[in-house]
C-alpha cells in the first residue's frame, strides 16, 4: 500500500491543516513509498504491466479532476468520504470474493484498468488518496495473485501519486520543508525494508489479512475520533 491511507490521519491528528499540510505531504510520502517499492517488485517480475499501464495512464489524467473538487469542499465531508472509502476497501479485500469466471483477456484487463483508474485517479486527487486501497482488491478480483496485485499497485499507485502530488503542490499545498525532507527519508527506508520483507517472506494470505485490517482500523478511528467527536 502506498501509504497515505495512514499518513494523512496521521499528519492531520498531529495538528496539520487537511487541504492544504496534511493531504500534500500524505500524498508525496505516499508516492515516495509506492515508487520505491515498484523498483523492488518490478525487479523480482511481480508487476503485471498489461493492467498496470492503462491503469496508471487513466489515473494521471484524472487526478487533477479530484484535486479541483477537493479545492470546492469544506474538510469533514472529506474526511467522512476518506474513512468510507477506506472502509469499503477493506471490506472488498477481507471477503475474498471472486469472480466465476476464469482470468480476464487482455482486452479485459485493458478495460478494467481504463475505467477504474478514471474513477479511482479522481478519488485520489480528491482525498489525497494513491488508490492502492482499492486498486488492490480490483487486481486480486480479476484473478491476480494477492502478491502480485500488491506489487502491480505499486506502480498504479506511483503515477497516481505523482499527478495527485503536482496537482496540490500546484494549487493550495502549504509545505513546510524540514518536515517534508525527514519524513520523506524515513518513508523511503521503511518501503525498501517492507517490500523485501513482502516479496520474500509474506504468503498471499497474510499480505490480504493485514491489508483489510490495517484499513479498518483506521476507518473507525476517523469517524469516531474525527467526524463524531469533533
Amino acid at each position: 500500500m502506498g501509504g497515505s491511507q495512514l499518513y494523512i490521519p496521521i499528519l492531520y491528528w498531529m495538528g496539520m491543516e487537511f487541504k492544504t499540510e496534511a493531504i500534500p505531504l500524505g500524498m508525496l510520502l505516499n508516492l515516495v513509498n509506492s515508487s520505491s517499492a515498484a523498483i523492488t517488485y518490478g525487479r523480482k517480475r511481480l508487476i503485471a504491466w498489461d493492467v498496470a499501464v492503462p491503469f496508471a495512464i487513466a489515473m494521471i489524467f484524472f487526478a487533477p479532476l479530484g484535486v479541483w473538487f477537493n479545492m470546492q469542499l469544506p474538510v469533514k465531508p472529506l474526511l467522512i468520504f476518506f474513512a468510507l472509502f477506506t472502509a469499503a476497501a477493506a471490506i472488498l479485500m477481507l471477503s475474498g470474493w471472486k469472480p466465476k469466471r476464469g482470468k480476464l483477456s487482455k482486452r479485459g484487463r485493458l478495460a478494467l484498468g481504463l475505467s477504474a483508474g478514471s474513477g479511482l485517479g479522481m478519488i485520489a486527487g480528491l482525498i489525497g488518496r494513491g488508490g492502492g486501497s482499492f486498486v488492490v482488491p480490483l487486481l486480486y478480483i480479476a484473478r491476480l495473485e494477492a502478491k502480485m496485485a500488491a506489487a502491480t499497485s505499486s506502480l498504479v499507485v506511483t503515477a497516481s501519486g505523482l499527478s495527485s502530488f503536482v496537482s496540490h503542490l500546484a494549487t493550495a499545498a502549504n509545505p513546510q520543508w524540514t518536515v517534508w525532507i525527514t519524513t520523506v527519508l524515513a518513508v523511503l527506508l521503511g518501503s525498501q525494508l517492507g517490500s523485501r520483507l513482502m516479496a520474500g517472506w509474506m504468503k498471499s494470505n497474510v499480505v490480504k489479512l493485514v491489508f483489510g485490517w490495517v484499513l479498518i482500523g483506521v476507518a473507525v478511528l476517523i469517524i469516531i475520533k474525527d467526524v463524531i467527536l469533533s
